[in-house]
Formats: structure tokens, C-alpha cells, sequence
């Protein structure tokens, strides 16, 4: 065989293994969701007096969205969307999962983002909070995490690490469904430390590190480095608890991304920052201390100020660097687009309210995936439980919640029609102007009430 055919021959084969291995790679993925973050909590979202150099620079180096929005307005629901690709009414989890142990979480049953990664090869960790059930079969491990350390009610004190609400008085850190004590050691460091070690791991498999930051959710416990920065530069209580709660989070956020650039994996790794939904304003954090910028509403509320959150992805060298998207997308969205970029196959009949958003993060000019969507509380044992409902840029609130803002002659309306087009700030109501666009969208919510109903029965089982 002439010499020129044996190069081309070698050449071609080399071809080949190439595209095999970049073919076979699949990324790491750090999904940090953060807790109680408001939705313009962030320097690079707007806020001139927070200081966010970490979240700053995932921003200048990937996508920022400005108009995510949770699944949920409150902790579980939204956990649960998240890990579950699903409304949360159809995961059986509409409200508030039990922080005491025993308590009923997600089932067993589902098929939840962990598992898809775990058997397209991942090796899965969970760290942080956990809040979406308390027994053995719906602890982390049992729900496809290889490893979990963390705390699996709502909140804990960070030093003691007691659950942080009323008695009776308990405690909860638990490593791989054992309780272990740290008592002393700062929760924060802690998580640092596990996430660290995972991505410092030799294990060659691709890793997946749900980082479920308990941060700024209260006790506002943020480090006397940063309660003196704000201090100095005179921040009124109780933003100055939160700000420093934030910036405390923010460096932890750099420590575990520097891990990441230290060895050598920052390419090959998805990092996403997201909150969970918008900012407290229960006693426990001071009535307030988060923002959510031009829009109405808080955590607990299904106005934009409740589901409208931060959320920024980056992959260096693959998805656009220093970019903003202004598409409606959602935390469902996560689940579809993340067993995409793994190659994750997904079981041919699961039903999805997530919709891959690849699309939309390469390109500003893509359309959203989503005609509707839909909010809700548990509308089977209470049928005046409050919801929202969307298509294209008209939304329908039913019995909408906004303990900062007054509503006009001092009474909420039963029913909140907005077009955010025009009014972002869901100030005016349209329900009396708009009629046929009122019936249009309660009979959409109607049939995702009707849609959603036998899963979440089932669910439930």
C-alpha cells in the first residue's frame, strides 16, 4: 500500500476515534439553587448595592436570563419542578413538603433528574438542603443521589445546625441517611468542603452536583466580613442582614467555582445559578431585606415578584459568553435540556411540562418554547386555592397575594388579568376591559386544573 494511502487511512481513523470520544463526552454539571434570593438580588440583575463578584462573573462568561420563572413560589413545589421537569401539582408536591422526619415527600415512583444523569453514567451528588421528604425512600439516596450531605427539612441554624422554626427543637445534618454532628462548624464552609471533594474526585465518570445553597433564606447569618463591608457603607436594616447573607453566599459560590477552574474542568462543566423563587418577607428574616426590583410580589406569591428569579448558565467555549436572554422560560425547563446536553435518554411515554431551552440559550432571536403555563397551590382539597396562569404575555391571577404592596381600595381582587408586555409590574387590572380575554384564560386554567389532577392523585398514592 503506497505511503500517501497509509497516512490518509491513519488520518481517517484518528477522525473517527476523534468524533467517538467527543461523541462519548459528556459534561459535568453544577446546579447551584439558591434560597429566598430575590428576583434583582444580584449585581449583574440591577442591584448597585450588593456586592456579587462571583455571580457577576458566571454572567460575563455565560447566559443570564431576565425573565426564568420558578416553579413554584415556595420551597418544595419549586425543588420539585426543578429535579421533577413538572409542574409541581402533577409531581403530587403543590405546597410545603414536612421538615420532621417521616414526613412524605416526592414518590419513590417518579423519575427524577438524578436518576435520568445516574443511568446515563453520572455519579450524583446532592449537597445543602433537601426539603422534599424525610424518610428513608425519599431522602436523597433514595431518589437517585449516590451522595448527600445536607439538611432535609425547610431551614437550619448554620453553626448548630437545629432545624430553624419552633419546637419541638431538632436536629438535622445528615450524611447518606445517617445523622452526623458538626455542631460549631459553619454550614457554609461545610458545603464548600463537600463540593470541593467531588469535583476534586479521580473518579472519571462526569459528575452532577446539586448544590441546593440554603442561602439567604433566614437565619440571615452572613460572616462578620461582610456584615462590616455593609455596615461601613451605612445599608439600612434589614437590607444589611440580607446584603451580607447574599455577599457571604457569593464567596462561598467563587470558592467551589475556583475549584472547578483549579482543576482544569471549568470547560467541561455546566454551571447554573437559579433561585428557588423571590425574596422572604416572613418575620423570621425582618419582613423583608430582598427585592424584587420593578415587580410586585414576594416569595409565597404567584406575581412576578414571587416566580420571577435570577438565573444565569455558562459553559465556556459551547453556549454564547456575556449574553442576556429576555425569553419566557421556566425552572421545569432545567430537566429537558440538561438529559439533552448528557445524553440522557428519557423514558419514551414521561410526561413533561419542562421544554428544552437549548434553542433559546444559543440564540436571543429563538422563540419560547412555551405557549402557557401554569402556577398553582392544591386545588384538590381546596378549590379557592390561588393561581396564575400565562399565554404569551397575558396572565390571570386568581386570589393573588402582595403583603408589601397595597392594592387599590385596600382589597385584593379575586381575580388579577395583566399583560406584562406593558406592565411588568402587574399594576394595573385589565379583568373589567378584557373580558373575553378573562374567559379565555380562566378556561385555560381550567384545563390544566382538569390535565393535572389525575397525576397528582396518582402521585400521591
Amino acid at each position: 500500500m503506497p505511503v500517501t494511502w497509509k497516512i490518509a487511512l491513519l488520518l481517517l481513523f484518528a477522525g473517527f476515534l476523534d468524533a467517538d470520544a467527543a461523541e462519548g463526552k459528556k459534561p459535568n454539571i453544577l446546579l447551584i439553587y439558591t434560597d429566598d434570593q430575590g428576583s434583582v438580588d444580584a449585581r449583574c440583575y440591577g442591584a448597585r448595592d450588593l456586592t456579587t463578584p462571583a455571580m457577576d462573573s458566571l454572567a460575563e462568561k455565560g447566559v443570564r436570563f431576565t425573565q426564568m420563572l420558578a416553579p413554584a413560589a415556595v420551597c418544595s413545589p419549586s425543588r420539585a419542578g426543578l429535579l421533577g421537569g413538572c409542574i409541581p401539582m402533577r409531581l403530587g408536591a403543590p405546597g410545603n413538603i414536612s421538615s420532621a422526619r417521616g414526613g412524605k415527600g416526592l414518590s419513590p415512583r417518579l423519575y427524577l433528574l438524578p436518576e435520568a444523569l445516574q443511568d446515563a453514567g453520572y455519579r450524583t451528588h446532592h449537597v445543602g438542603k433537601w426539603h422534599l421528604g424525610y424518610t428513608d425512600e425519599t431522602m436523597p439516596n433514595g431518589q437517585g443521589f449516590e451522595s448527600s450531605f445536607g439538611h432535609m427539612g425547610g431551614c437550619i441554624d448554620n453553626y448548630s445546625h437545629f432545624f430553624y422554626w419552633n419546637g419541638p427543637n431538632r436536629h438535622d445534618l445528615w450524611r447518606d441517611g445517617r445523622e452526623v454532628w458538626r455542631d460549631g462548624e459553619g454550614f457554609g464552609e461545610l458545603m464548600v468542603e463537600e463540593a470541593k471533594a467531588v469535583i476534586a474526585s479521580k473518579d472519571k465518570r462526569p459528575f452532577f452536583i446539586y448544590w441546593a445553597i440554603n442561602w439567604p433564606h433566614y437565619p440571615l447569618q452572613g460572616s462578620d466580613k461582610w456584615r462590616a463591608h455593609y455596615r461601613a457603607k451605612g445599608l439600612a436594616h434589614p437590607r444589611d442582614k440580607y446584603a451580607a447573607f447574599v455577599s457571604t453566599m457569593d464567596e462561598l459560590i467563587g470558592q467551589v467555582i475556583a475549584q472547578i477552574d483549579t482543576t482544569g474542568k471549568r470547560n467541561d462543566t455546566i454551571v447554573i445559578l437559579q433561585s428557588d423563587h423571590g425574596h422572604s418577607v416572613e418575620e423570621r428574616t425582618f419582613r423583608g431585606g430582598g427585592s424584587s426590583g420593578p415587580y410586585r410580589g414576594h416569595k409565597f406569591s404567584f406575581l412576578e415578584g414571587g416566580i420571577r428569579v435570577p438565573a444565569i448558565v455558562s459553559w465556556p467555549g459551547t453556549l454564547p459568553e456575556g449574553e442576556v436572554r429576555e425569553q419566557f422560560v421556566t425552572g421545569c425547563d432545567w430537566f429537558p435540556t440538561l438529559t439533552k446536553w448528557a445524553k440522557a435518554p428519557l423514558p419514551k411515554d414521561m410526561k413533561l411540562d419542562g421544554k428544552d431551552i437549548n434553542a433559546v440559550i444559543r440564540s436571543s432571536e429563538a422563540p419560547s418554547p412555551h405557549k402557557d403555563f401554569f402556577w398553582t397551590q392544591d386545588f384538590s382539597r381546596n378549590k379557592n386555592a390561588p393561581w396564575a396562569v400565562r399565554r404569551g404575555d397575558w396572565k390571570l391571577l386568581h386570589r393573588p397575594l402582595d403583603q408589601v404592596t397595597p392594592w387599590k381600595d385596600g382589597k385584593a381582587p379575586g381575580y388579577l388579568l395583566v399583560n406584562l408586555a406593558e406592565d411588568p409590574g402587574e399594576s394595573a387590572n385589565l379583568a373589567e376591559s378584557e373580558p373575553a380575554r378573562l374567559a379565555e384564560l380562566k378556561d385555560l386554567a381550567m384545563r390544566y386544573q382538569e390535565d393535572l389532577l389525575p397525576d397528582f392523585r396518582e402521585a400521591r398514592k
